[in-house]
């Protein structure tokens, strides 16, 4: 079921549920109950075993395992007989996914969602799958077969079960137990790059073979080892795979946006769910590629991203929604699937050969499901850039790209008429931190107000909306209902989203927004014996184990997003707190971070900030007038990743910051070292050290 749920069976505890995940299965046969401490004394009233489930609403696999097993009634009767079960929501209780999903890890099991932890009432697991099949299947033992076996345990062997579960337990503490001293250096950047680049597929891109990930962390770090090094090979990886995934079946050629990943090598194949973070870390990495490259393709690119955000994942109140779903009518993919006949039949005469060819339709489709039952199915895809394509069709590119934007708007106008897959609607502050971070980025560097506009509208309804009484944040939003105190991530992913919007329009509110933040992750979640950011607040109750995420997964870890912020913060405001903790957290981290440097790509953005030459420029004059806008345009339009930018009105009395020859002005400090304030653009960039030429005058 997604997202329409069948009233046909008695409701259980889910139905008074927001997530709409956990809604979807309140109708099932399973007794589910919403996560709650009290279902665990239950649990040793009765003496049964506590059934987790952990999975999120476009989860392919998690829709299979509910149709097979939790709307079965024959496992349904099992596992109410001999659990008590409960469902969760991995994207409102990120705090409950992450401590189970390390445990998986601990295991050696096959770590994916649906994420199913068996435990006893003291809440020590000892058993942990991702998805299991009814019967027995693919070398997976099956519900049928595994619920009596678990039962028979816990009746016979209950004891030696509490003991597996708190030996792993022992090994989750031992993790945690850091103390580290070591100091990283420029020399992890370098093995870093030279790991990307063994991984690297020269042929299609990317850093594996299939599945694909986008991992748009790894390209941010490119391109500032690039600006670090001129090294051609690490600005190579990054055009080479941003190219090829907005040409592949990744990219949703007809409606923009990206999928969740490729299952294959040439991002040809994608699982189509679609995810709010993964469109805001793509925008960050090809609007960035541009800066540096100046090629259009890339800007494009990513407004194209922005326009599937602002038309499909954006609230009537600016919150933009968590993801939509990768089936329609219980099918992967069927939303967005052509076949020849149906574009022919969409498209006016003149069109269809160029769609055919543009996209790469084949007569007996070219989705491998489709191919195997002959039904003709394709994933439109471009295969190659346009000017090849243009050169193919012997059309000017400017014809090339008139006549596809012409196909385009109308398969999305008849696309439109299919059965949406499910849009998750819930609102969740970090993943809208990342969006609002990438619209005000986006819209400063693309010159385009509208972005920041977008962005200042969904910080405002998070800042007015989801906040308790006492000035904390909220982490879900969800059927006019706020819930769930807040996790490192909420405070740290909205701390760069207004940072971004400070930059973008120098309204100070925003940096005094970005500092709140930080203020309150530093009271709630700091380590102040050891240094770095616990993933809950301090007085959280339900949390197993009180852990530190370091790890970037598909969203860089809190941790990552705050050292850039420390960083970015010291050279702005002078707090020397702020560089403290940022040195505190490169130590405690250094050992695992250099273990496995390609798991922390997005933290070596600030080790990269750290090390060598960091600047902060202080623009001084009016906003409205040519001389200013001038120097923040070329600020804008080259690549300085370790510059921050502050505002400053001139006054007369000021003789830090005066105006030169009555002209906007450039006050440039390095690493505690001021130069001489400068009005001309081209020694403004001479200053900063950029080799880069002059784009934007």
């Amino acid at each position: 079921m997604q997202g329409k749920i069948s009233k046909k069976e008695k409701p259980n505890k889910l139905i008074y549920e927001k997530s709409p995940y956990l809604l979807q299965h309140a109708y099932n046969p399973v007794e589910w109950h919403p996560w709650n401490l009290k279902l665990f004394k239950k649990a040793k009233t009765e003496d049964k075993p506590v059934f987790v489930s952990i999975g999120y609403s476009s989860c392919h696999w998690c829709h299979v395992m509910e149709k097979e097993s939790f709307n079965d009634k024959k496992v349904a009767e099992l596992m109410n007989k001999a659990f008590i079960c409960i469902k969760v929501d991995k994207e409102e209780r990120p705090d409950l996914d992450n401590i189970y999903m390390k445990i998986c890890q601990i295991m050696g099991r096959n770590c994916g969602w649906p994420l199913n932890v068996i435990m006893t009432p003291d809440r020590i697991p000892f058993f942990i799958s991702s998805y299991i099949p009814k019967e027995n299947k693919f070398g997976i033992i099956g519900m049928i077969n595994l619920i009596p076996q678990i039962e028979q345990i816990w009746k016979t062997r209950k004891s030696e079960l509490t003991k597996i579960g708190k030996e792993i337990l022992s090994r989750l503490d031992s993790l945690e137990q850091r103390n580290s001293e070591i100091e990283i250096s420029s020399d992890i950047l370098d093995d870093t790059f030279e790991k990307l680049f063994l991984n690297f597929d020269n042929q299609n891109g990317g850093f594996s073979y299939a599945p694909k990930f986008p991992i748009p962390h790894n390209l941010l770090f490119l391109l500032r080892y690039w600006k670090r090094t001129k090294n051609k090979n690490a600005l190579m990886m990054t055009k080479k795979t941003l190219q090829n995934m907005r040409i592949g079946g990744i990219f949703d050629q007809v409606g923009f946006g990206l999928h969740r990943y490729a299952t294959d090598k040439q991002w040809l194949v994608p699982h189509f769910e679609k995810m709010l973070y993964d469109q805001a870390l793509m925008v960050i990495a090809y609007v960035e590629a541009f800066q540096v490259t100046n090629e259009k393709k890339f800007e494009i690119t990513a407004k194209e991203i922005l326009e599937y955000v602002l038309r499909d994942l954006t609230s009537i109140r600016g919150g933009f929604y968590t993801a939509e779903d990768a089936d329609s009518e219980g099918v992967e993919g069927k939303y967005y699937l052509w076949s020849e006949e149906e574009i022919r039949r969409t498209l006016p005469l003149e069109l269809q050969e160029i769609a055919l060819a543009i996209f790469n339709v084949e007569f007996r489709g070219n989705y491998p499901e489709a191919v195997q039952k002959n039904s003709g199915k394709n994933i439109l895809y471009l295969g190659r850039p346009l000017p090849e394509i243009a050169r193919e069709l012997n059309m000017t590119i400017e014809k090339i790209v008139l006549e596809m934007a012409k196909i385009q708007r109308l398969l999305l106008k008849k696309r439109e008429k299919r059965i949406h897959p499910f849009k998750d609607e819930k609102i969740l502050a970090d993943w809208n931190g990342l969006m609002i971070a990438a619209l005000a980025k986006a819209g400063r560097i693309l010159n385009k107000p509208k972005y920041v506009k977008a962005a200042i509208k969904a910080s405002e309804f998070i800042w007015s909306n989801m906040k308790t009484k006492n000035g904390y944040l909220c982490h879900r939003f969800a059927g006019n209902d706020k819930a769930i105190n807040g996790f490192i991530d909420d405070y740290i992913f909205l701390a760069w989203g207004f940072l971004e919007i400070y930059d973008a329009c120098f309204d100070r509110k925003y940096l005094g927004l970005t500092e709140e933040l930080i203020e309150i992750a530093s009271k709630e979640f700091w380590d102040y014996e050891k240094g770095g950011f616990y993933f809950t607040a301090k007085n959280s109750e339900d949390e197993l184990r009180r852990t530190k995420k370091v790890q970037d997964s598909a969203i860089p870890s809190g941790n990552s997003v705050a050292l850039l912020i420390l960083l970015r913060l010291t050279r702005l405001l002078g707090n020397i707190k702020y560089e403290k903790m940022a040195k505190k957290m490169l130590r405690i981290f250094a050992e695992e971070v250099i273990r496995s440097p390609l798991a922390h790509t997005f933290l070596l953005l600030g080790v990269d900030f750290s090390i060598g030459t960091s600047n902060s420029v202080t623009l001084v004059g009016n906003p409205d007038e040519k001389s200013f806008q001038n120097l923040r345009r070329i600020l804008n339009s080259n690549y300085l990743p370790n510059v921050v930018v502050k505002y400053c009105r001139p006054k007369k009395d000021d003789n830090e910051h005066k105006l030169l020859n009555n002209k906007a002005t450039a006050y440039i400090c390095s690493n505690r070292s001021c130069k001489p304030p400068t009005n001309s653009a081209e020694r403004m960039l001479e200053l900063l050290e950029s080799k880069r030429s002059v784009k934007g005058k």
